[in-house]
Parts: structure tokens; C-alpha cells; sequence
């Protein structure tokens, strides 16, 4: 879906390994580019308003009876409420079950890689990123919650093994994010905890806000499941 040029609000480059965060208006869209292919974005979600709920990710299997994310898909805070929607997905797979990475688990794979080594091309970790966005709202440690990576895909096996799919996401991939409300992002582009890459190789990305309508009574992502109907009813009388 090519996203008409009077809807664009702004649009921004976010280097790899660096974080961002903005609350996505209730009636945007905020659209993820990989430009180069292979990026991951981890994610975490508020409700700007009440800071205190959060994206709740077992919710959001569960209710959609899924492992992954995928176009036609809600993300649930933990009030039963919807804090966004998937509308447009070219990747066709979203990890949301493998957190994100660590000081620990950087260093192991990828060493040390320190500023004074590297200058700006230095390791950074998601955890250490999200405290760092999170400081901006006030919020911290208590409120890393599990996050999205959007264009990175892990799948199981019968005895519960997780396996990351490297290469999943291709050079211009894209997936649509509509705020259902006034949602705080907090993003940054490290690596995938379980990146199979044996050098740290982050990738930079385009985010891109722009003004979207609200949904009809036969949107596809409230259509979806029973689940997803009572969880937009709820998101609506929030607001009345």
C-alpha cells in the first residue's frame, strides 16, 4: 500500500542500534521500513494517558490464538484493550515471544565492541537502550515489559527449542501499525537476542507517521476473531 503524500505527517531515518520513541496519536499509522533487509526492531507499548498499562504479550497470543504477529492482528494492553492493529504486512512474520537483547548476551556473541574501539558503530543492547528511552517518561527497570521484533522470525520445535530465521526480512520491507490509542512507542534497532550472525550487524530503518481514518465496523483486524470485536468495544468506551 503506497501511502498517499497529503496523509504524511513526518518521516525519519533511525540509525542501527539507536532508539526513538513518539506517542502514536489514536488515528495514525506508523509505518516500519527495512531498507536494507535482515533488520529487527524490538518494541515496547503504553497507553500514554495511564502509563501503568502496558502491551501485554500472553494476552495477545492468546487471544488470537497465535505464536507470531502478522498482518490482521491486534497488540492487547493487559486492560483487555487494543493499543494498535496491524494493517499491512510484506514481511509475514513478527517475533514477539524472544525478548530482546543484553549486555550479557551482546558481549558473548559479539565481544565487547566498546565506543573507544568502535566510535559510533560500538555495541549497544536493547535493554540498556529501552532504560535509556524509558528515563525520558519518568519510567524505568519496572517497566521493561516483552516487546515486538518487528521483521524477525523464530519458530519452535516439538520439544519447545527456539530457531531464528536469518534473512527473513528482505530489502523494503514494510508493516502498518494504527494506533487504536494515544500509544507511547519505545523502539531501538540492536539485534535480535537470538540473531545467528556471527558479527553484530545492526540495521538502520525509516519510520513514517501518517494520518489514517479510524476503522469501520468491517475492518479486517476487528474481524478477525470474537476476541478482537470485544477488544475494540472495550478500546471504544475508553473514550466515550
Amino acid at each position: 500500500m503506497k501511502i498517499p503524500e497529503d496523509k504524511i505527517r513526518f518521516s525519519l531515518k533511525i540509525q542501527a542500534g539507536e532508539n526513538w520513541s513518539h506517542v502514536l496519536k489514536r488515528g495514525t499509522t506508523l509505518q516500519l521500513h527495512d531498507i536494507e533487509g535482515g533488520a529487527n526492531i524490538s518494541m515496547m507499548l503504553y497507553n500514554f494517558e495511564i502509563l501503568s498499562e502496558r502491551y501485554n504479550m500472553p494476552d495477545t497470543l492468546k487471544a488470537q490464538h497465535t505464536a507470531y504477529l502478522t498482518k490482521g492482528h491486534c497488540l492487547y494492553s493487559d486492560m483487555g484493550r487494543i493499543l494498535a492493529s496491524i494493517t499491512e504486512d510484506s514481511c509475514g512474520w513478527h517475533d514477539t515471544i524472544s525478548g530482546y537483547s543484553t549486555p550479557e548476551i551482546i558481549e558473548k556473541k559479539y565481544g565487547t565492541g566498546t565506543f573507544q574501539e568502535l566510535r559510533n558503530k560500538f555495541h549497544r543492547n536493547a535493554y540498556h537502550g529501552f532504560l535509556q528511552e524509558l528515563a525520558k517518561y519518568d519510567m524505568g527497570p519496572r517497566d521493561l515489559i516483552p516487546c515486538v521484533n518487528f521483521f524477525s522470525k523464530v519458530t519452535n520445535d516439538l520439544h519447545g527449542n527456539l530457531s531464528y530465521v536469518p534473512n527473513h526480512s528482505k530489502s523494503g520491507s514494510i508493516v502498518h501499525l494504527r494506533s487504536e490509542m494515544n500509544t507511547l512507542i519505545i523502539l531501538n534497532t540492536c539485534p535480535h537476542p537470538l540473531d545467528t550472525s556471527p558479527t553484530y550487524n545492526a540495521k538502520k530503518i525509516e519510520a513514517t507517521i501518517w494520518t489514517s481514518p479510524l476503522i469501520e465496523s468491517d475492518d479486517a483486524c476487528r474481524t478477525s476473531c470474537p476476541e478482537n470485536e470485544r477488544g475494540f468495544i472495550n478500546t471504544e468506551r475508553y473514550f466515550l
